[in-house]
């Protein structure tokens, strides 16, 4: 049994991690403040007292001590020799792509609709969105090419940062077996523009109206194919699958799991034999690095506060569920894809080859 004195001492780590979440939401707002007046860019390159980043920057004292007094204690920043300078942990949010396109994507498109989390479990919608903007939409994604700046950048760069990633090695799987690929949720088009540099590639982009007519004049998508479709319209038309493959890129976790069952159904009800559905996810369960997982299950209340209300990242093991549901098997599975360890599932009408 521990002693009294551990027991004691347990308690008062456990405690002090409680105030750091009880206080997050300042903490977020004050190295959000520290971006925006240039105090973070400042003290990289110049370790400064107080008073020299006041005057530098012509801030008053009264700023900097409190938002420096707050960077400090959270690890931001620290004191040496009379003089404040970055940590490592600061400069995470000034050099390192993934921290700025969290960072970003959380205070311009999630922060203000989380304090509608609870409502949005609730009501199986996303509630949050009507704190971000007036509409009558019932999910984000009409409204993505719509959103004002800075929300529409941090949206893409965070969405484009992971997968984007991944497409030269799926491209390299998917077309050493099929030259006729349709891309379902092509978003910016990212893979499209890798398939158009082989000239014997058939590539179809299959998006939301919205989105497609946001693509459809861009120079650099010349000799894609554009299909407007709603995967959830209960009538919904797909164009012919034959001999291809369907690619489904970071696109199920948009929705849920009754909702990826009959997209799943409705494409194999449309495909024949010789064709495959590929998937291509970060998978919660499959991540290497702690803080990756701690990233993913926290984009899960993105996706319940402000996309939806209904999805959320997955586990490897829900999503082929799923797929045997839907009636079809898994033929492969491709690990590791990408530096944010991507899983690329294969599936198909036949089981494994």
């Amino acid at each position: 049994m521990k002693k009294n004195s551990e027991r004691k001492q347990t308690r008062i780590t456990a405690l002090s991690k409680a105030q750091e979440l009880a206080f997050a939401p300042l903490s977020f707002q004050t190295i959000s403040a520290m971006l925006d007046l240039n105090i973070l860019k400042f003290l990289n390159k110049n370790p400064s007292s107080l008073a020299d980043i006041a005057s530098k920057l012509n801030l008053d004292s009264y700023t900097v001590k409190t938002l420096i007094q707050v960077a400090e204690v959270i690890d931001i920043v620290e004191y040496d020799d009379g003089k404040y300078k970055l940590t490592p942990k600061g400069e995470a949010f000034l050099y390192d792509d993934m921290t700025i396109a969290n960072f970003n994507f959380v205070k311009d498109i999630c922060y203000l609709g989380a304090s509608e989390l609870t409502q949005s479990f609730i009501n199986k919608k996303p509630e949050g969105l009507k704190k971000f903007i007036s509409n009558k939409e019932e999910t984000i994604y009409p409204l993505v090419p719509k959103l004002p700046e800075p929300a529409r950048s941090s949206w893409y760069k965070f969405d484009n940062l992971y997968s984007d990633n991944c497409f030269d090695k799926v491209f390299e799987i998917i077309s050493s077996d099929f030259k006729k690929i349709f891309d379902i949720g092509g978003n910016t088009g990212k893979f499209e523009k890798i398939c158009l540099k082989n000239p014997d590639i058939d590539i179809t982009m299959l998006d939301l109206k919205e989105n497609i007519s946001a693509r459809l004049n861009e120079p650099s998508l010349n000799g894609c194919n554009f299909y407007p479709v709603n995967v959830l319209d209960n009538n919904v038309v797909y164009p012919k699958m034959n001999n291809c493959a369907i690619l489904m890129s970071q696109f199920l976790d948009c929705f849920s799991k009754e909702q990826i069952l009959k997209i799943l159904t409705d494409l194999k009800n449309n495909m024949d034999n010789v064709s495959r559905i590929f998937i291509l996810e970060p998978f919660t369960d499959n991540q290497v690095f702690d803080a990756a997982k701690y990233a993913l299950v926290h984009i899960s209340l993105y996706f319940t506060c402000m996309a939806n209300g209904v999805s959320k990242m997955y586990e490897q093991n829900e999503m082929v569920e799923l797929i045997n549901n839907a009636g079809l098997k898994l033929v492969r599975v491709y690990n590791n894809i990408g530096p944010f360890d991507y899983t690329l599932l294969e599936c198909g009408k036949n089981g494994m080859v």
